[in-house]
């Protein structure tokens, strides 16, 4: 299970910038562990959003329970996976993305606007 899951919303409004939240609920520890988390998360952002994330979308990073002691390369992974699995097909580069497995299976969860 990934340390965290990834929301993706396109906002339709015109707008071509590529928002991001983060959150992580107090079942995973107390504020010290749970801030930690969000730190690993925005680094991770920080390094991905750019280049992998859609443009015009919200973006929500939830941290999960094991995201704290997961390695940081192994978080980098998985938060690439989740992207090429939420960018459009018709924006995807990666020909691994044809063949994405369930939202639910990859951690990965995108919102439709209704």
């Amino acid at each position: 299970m990934p340390g965290f899951v990834l929301l993706m919303r396109p906002r339709d409004d015109g707008d071509e910038t590529m928002r991001i939240g983060f959150t992580v609920t107090k079942k995973i520890g107390n504020a010290v562990v749970r801030n930690r988390m969000k730190r690993r998360l925005r680094a991770l952002a920080r390094e991905l959003l750019a280049e992998r994330g859609v443009a015009g979308a919200d973006h929500v990073l939830i941290g999960r329970n094991g995201g704290v002691e997961r390695d940081y390369a192994l978080l980098r992974t998985e938060l690439g996976k989740a992207f090429r699995k939420v960018t459009p097909q018709a924006q995807a580069t990666d020909t691994a993305s044809a063949h994405a497995t369930t939202p639910a299976k990859a951690g990965v969860q995108v919102g439709k606007r209704s």
